[in-house]
């Protein structure tokens, strides 16, 4: 996942030129005495991530249950991992190495028929899910702890490999196992393992744990990727809502709930890239503990993304039946869940940068809470409406807080001057 300074020897911004490295592998990796950008191999691979994305809000969808949600759940975690350990791995890794990109196109070849098996997982291709999973987390610590072999590094990734291969008795067993429920209770285990095993620094008898403080990464480059990652579950939301509004007649309802649907998609957006985000590069970049900062980025991530997806499932259900009496409960949850999902991730996210809990998340979680038992008295439009007001007042209190900080830092540099 990251990867220790002390795997290229020099400090990290002085590692050697590719090409001029004496140590086996060393020109795979990065030159950390530049800036460390986005490369179009890496954008071409979310492509698959889109189809992924795509597929999980249909699963959850056509099963609108807490089984269907736990299903959901487990398959979610397994894709963002597989896509978040890639980009750590090409934080390190140079993608414009042929080596290092074949190995990401295999990934993104496995990664694809890991997407395309989503809606069967828990069916008849539970397996063809499993083994794609594991290809892309074991082929890559693989190619990594081999492409690296007599370096610390390739000592990081053994660790990593260790602890796959403990989860990887877990995946198969429920890929052989009849039964959702089975299947789920041992797949959930595994995300589990391999969650608490990175959070633990992988600890191997004989080999030691990795510490974060070694996990020296390009925090803009990490950052940027986080970044396209929610990109991709807006741009679904945006599809999803789109194609069901494209489907039948353009009635007064169907519009409003289009448009209201498009409202929070773009609220979501302006709550996540509009404000702070420059903030945010600088402390990834100045903190002491670099590692440490991107690993809790991954896992706030996760209820993030989670919130996106779980909107453009409520995107499609508010456009499709814009015309109902009552929203009912199981309804109202999931208009209020994936609102609330994505505040909390980002109340989690302002707390790892900054240090403070934000006042304005949780006043807008609590009021999200409230409109749930709504539901049983309020259609499902003005549930979606009410839900969208409460993001849109968050972002406004977002406004509000970043003019008076910049009022702020202008008076005084206004009475600096004057002295």
């Amino acid at each position: 996942m990251a990867i220790p300074t002390s795997a290229t020897g020099p400090e990290p911004g002085s590692q050697p030129i590719p090409g001029e490295a004496s140590e086996p592998g060393t020109a795979l990796l990065r030159d950390r005495s530049a800036a460390q950008r986005v490369t179009f191999l890496e954008l071409f691979f979310d492509l698959v991530y889109v189809f992924a994305v795509t597929q999980l809000s249909h699963l959850l969808l056509a099963h609108l249950d807490w089984a269907g949600a736990a299903e959901t759940l487990v398959l979610l975690t397994a894709v963002w991992w597989a896509w978040n350990f890639t980009a750590w791995f090409t934080n390190w890794f140079d993608p414009d190495q042929l080596a290092v990109r074949l190995a990401i196109v295999g990934i993104m070849l496995a990664g694809l028929v890991m997407s395309a098996a989503l809606p069967q997982a828990f069916g008849g291709r539970g397996l063809v899910f499993v083994l794609a999973y594991l290809a892309i987390q074991l082929g890559r610590h693989l190619f990594a702890a081999v492409a690296l072999r007599g370096q610390q590094l390739s000592r990081e990734y053994t660790r990593a490999l260790v602890w796959f291969g403990l989860s990887t008795v877990f995946w198969l067993a429920g890929a052989l196992v009849h039964g959702p429920a089975a299947r789920a209770g041992l797949w959930a285990v595994a995300a589990l393992v391999e969650y608490l095993a990175a959070a633990i620094g992988f600890p191997v008898p004989g080999l030691g744990r990795s510490s974060t403080t070694a996990w020296n990464i390009s925090g803009e480059h990490f950052v940027e990727r986080c970044r396209l990652f929610v990109i991709i579950a807006l741009g679904e939301s945006i599809l999803v809502s789109g194609q069901t509004f494209g489907s039948a007649r353009f009635d007064a309802g169907r519009t409003a709930a289009f448009v209201t649907a498009f409202a929070i998609a773009v609220t979501m957006w302006w709550i996540y890239f509009a404000l702070a985000g420059r903030a945010v590069d600088s402390v990834v970049e100045t903190t002491a503990d670099t590692g440490r900062m991107g690993l809790r980025i991954t896992y706030v991530h996760l209820p993030i993304v989670a919130g996106v997806i779980v909107t453009a499932v409520g995107d499609e259900i508010v456009i499709s039946h814009s015309g109902a009496h009552a929203a009912g409960f199981t309804t109202a949850f999931v208009l209020v869940a994936g609102p609330a999902l994505f505040l909390a991730g980002h109340l989690l996210l302002k707390r790892i940068m900054f240090g403070y809990f934000n006042r304005a998340r949780h006043v807008g979680l609590v009021a999200l809470a409230l409109l749930v038992p709504l539901g049983a008295v309020l259609p499902p439009l003005a549930v979606f409406m009410a839900a969208a007001v409460v993001l849109v007042a968050v972002a406004g209190a977002d406004v509000v807080a970043v003019r008076r900080i910049t009022e702020a830092e202008a008076a005084s540099e206004a009475m600096a001057v004057e002295l």
